[in-house]
């Protein structure tokens, strides 16, 4: 009943406070002989890691992940690989300052879920936010580095493209580019425009929020379920359920709204290969619940960061009114990191439905369908 376990076949369970001792995650149902090393994981996280530019909190956590069970070395190649058991991963904590709440901890910080634990357990961890803080999503992404592994050919990738009002120009849009600047943006002229934007924000002691747009590559056709496994539903949960997530959208999303139904539907041809061709991609890669082969697309907005040093009105656990200002290291756009934990809920989610339909039917079958 605790809720910190995520999905069916291929799932996780996280554990672990923002200043408590480490963090970690245990992972289930992995599949036998997949090679996996540290190193596979590590990548991911150092992609999350704090302190890594004046842009996110200056936490020094080096994230450096133990795997401590699930693994084997093969003796007929002499790589280590997966053996079906559990993969306990851990990452200790090593730069915590508890002291920096000591002068708030009996005062709900606004926007923060310090309120809400309260209210609901009786007691909440003031100290970063115990459970609530994003520190808990460097154990999402060691997960999403074993799921990556698990869907033959899956390439998930996702950018920033906006922050506050500011959006990106897709004319610009380059892959390569988003590792090359601080923010993970495809645009490297806006994101020259945001060192300059942020470090604004970040001296006048706010935050800002951002736009997190997630990409699937090599997703075969057929994963989802009818009616309550749709895949875009558990895509939808998996990104919302990423701190201070406060919107989601399937390709064209919202926007849809707006349409017609000539310009919404997603046209089709018969290609020179005898496979579907799609003219175009409103859907996002998911029609009925079901993936249609094409690339899946998704958005999440990310809110500003509740810890701010700009004072607020609030409400102290005595019941008494007061007000309350956020010292310490926080990032002054959270939605910068949420870029790689992005990529492994959508690559956890894709793990998942991808075991569930080899369970069901088999592996994915190529289109057009077999002869019979």
């Amino acid at each position: 009943m605790s809720f910190n376990t995520f999905g069916q076949l291929f799932r996780f369970t996280s554990f672990g406070e923002s200043h408590g001792p480490a963090i970690g995650c245990v992972v289930d149902g992995c599949p036998p002989r997949i090679p996996l090393t540290a190193e596979d994981i590590q990548r991911e996280l150092d992609r999350r890691r704090p302190g890594q530019s004046r842009f996110t909190t200056q936490r020094q956590e080096p994230d450096a992940v133990k795997i401590l069970s699930g693994v084997f070395t093969d003796e007929a190649t002499g790589r280590q690989v997966t053996t079906g058991t559990p993969i306990a991963l851990m990452i200790e904590n090593v730069d915590q300052r508890s002291k920096d709440y000591s002068e708030i901890k009996d005062k709900y910080r606004p926007g923060h879920a310090g309120y809400t634990y309260d209210i609901k357990y009786g007691l909440h961890d003031y100290r970063g936010g115990g459970r609530a803080s994003a520190r808990e999503t460097a154990a999402r992404v060691a997960a999403g580095a074993v799921a990556r592994k698990v869907v033959p050919g899956l390439v998930v990738r996702a950018a920033l493209v906006q922050m506050g009002p500011h959006k990106i120009d897709r004319s610009r849009w380059d892959w390569n580019e988003v590792d090359r600047n601080p923010f993970f943006c495809p645009d490297a002229e806006q994101a020259t425009f945001f060192e300059s934007y942020l470090d604004g924000v970040r001296k006048a002691g706010s935050s800002v929020g951002a736009v997190i747009e997630v990409v699937a590559d090599g997703v075969p056709p057929g994963l989802g379920a009818p009616v309550y496994g749709k895949l875009d539903a558990d895509i939808a949960a998996a990104l919302m359920g990423i701190n201070a997530v406060k919107g989601v959208e399937i390709g064209d999303g919202f926007t849809t709204a707006a349409m017609s139904g000539e310009d919404n539907a997603d046209e089709m041809r018969m290609g020179n290969d005898g496979k579907p061709v799609f003219l175009s991609n409103h859907a996002g890669g998911i029609l009925g619940g079901i993936s249609t082969g094409q690339l899946i697309v998704a958005r999440f907005a990310v809110k500003p960061t509740s810890s701010i040093l700009t004072s607020r009105r609030t409400v102290d656990s005595r019941g008494n009114d007061t007000e309350v200002m956020t010292k310490g290291r926080h990032d002054p756009c959270v939605g910068i990191r949420a870029v790689p934990i992005g990529e492994a809920m959508l690559a956890c989610v894709l793990a998942d439905h991808y075991l569930r339909h080899r369970g069901q039917v088999g592996e994915p079958a190529p289109w057009p369908k077999p002869a019979v």
